[in-house]
């Protein structure tokens, strides 16, 4: 099958291009630059030269392709309205009712006092923005996608942390976030793309709930902080309104689907492991 792939050289994009081509997959990958196109072509995936915002560019991509899977995005934490503006384009220039289109999306637009399961409909989430007829697969991932060289959420907490000189959480600390490894993320797309029928909401989650405080506690003892409360989310940065949300999250339907099973490091593992710094880094 001859995938493409948008976010190809990004963090979660990186390791579905190598587990795409670890199973026998031909792979294009969109690069917006000299070192991107380098990486890709030393991998052995063909490199279409373009970015986000030129649809052209996306569309020549995804025309000779059996299947897309789109993971670029802005990530500009300034402008999240321009960031979902530039999203929803590529969304609707890659859609075709031809080939399965994989998208990605996030929980937060999700969060309930329950943990999210896959039957839950977000109504501004990616899967809606394809247009009609469109083979659409959506994958949601855990607001933390870890491993050595993240750098999301957690890596957020662990600057802060650094900055401020305490591992603090919010509250009391019990709102749970799920959380899935990096190369289990991957393997979970490259099995929608092989095999998610169409309009399947996926959930990339292996834990399924972790109190926030012990996420701070981890942090704490890598970078030997001390660990406390604190009451404004302002302390954490941006990161610090997604630490009052309920980010619990249940993949047991995308297990039985695609027969998925994470085998990755869980995140305290990594978080021990030095994935964010370690004592006196």
């Amino acid at each position: 099958m001859h995938v493409f792939v948008t976010g190809a050289t990004g963090w979660i994009g990186s390791a579905t291009v190598d587990d795409l081509l670890a199973a026998g997959h031909k792979v294009s990958g969109l690069a917006r630059s000299d070192t991107s196109a380098a990486a890709l072509a030393a991998k052995g995936a063909v490199v279409v030269r373009g970015d986000l915002d030129d649809l052209a560019s996306l569309r020549r991509g995804a025309e000779p392709a059996d299947a897309v899977v789109h993971l670029a995005n802005k990530h500009d934490w300034a402008d999240p309205e321009g960031n979902d503006r530039a999203d929803r384009a590529a969304i609707g220039a890659l859609a075709d009712p031809d080939r399965p289109l994989v998208v990605v999306d996030g929980l937060s637009g999700l969060a309930r006092d329950r943990p999210i399961v896959e039957d839950d409909v977000d109504p501004h989430g990616n899967e809606q923005h394809a247009g009609p007829g469109a083979r659409t697969i959506v994958v949601r991932f855990a607001p933390t996608v870890h491993g050595m060289g993240d750098w999301g959420f957690v890596t957020f907490l662990a600057d802060a942390a650094r900055r401020t000189g305490v591992s603090a959480f919010l509250g009391d600390g019990s709102t749970p976030w799920s959380a899935v490894h990096r190369g289990d993320a991957a393997r979970l797309i490259r099995l929608a793309v092989e095999g998610a029928p169409a309009g399947a909401r996926l959930h990339a989650v292996a834990e399924e709930s972790i109190p926030t405080r012990t996420i701070a506690e981890a942090l704490g003892r890598a970078l030997n902080l001390p660990v406390a409360p604190v009451a404004d989310p302002a302390h954490f940065g941006f990161v610090g309104g997604f630490l009052a949300l309920n980010l619990s999250a249940s993949s047991a339907r995308t297990r039985d689907l695609l027969g998925w099973q994470p085998t990755g490091p869980a995140l305290l593992d990594d978080i021990a492991a030095g994935a964010y710094g370690r004592i006196g880094a």
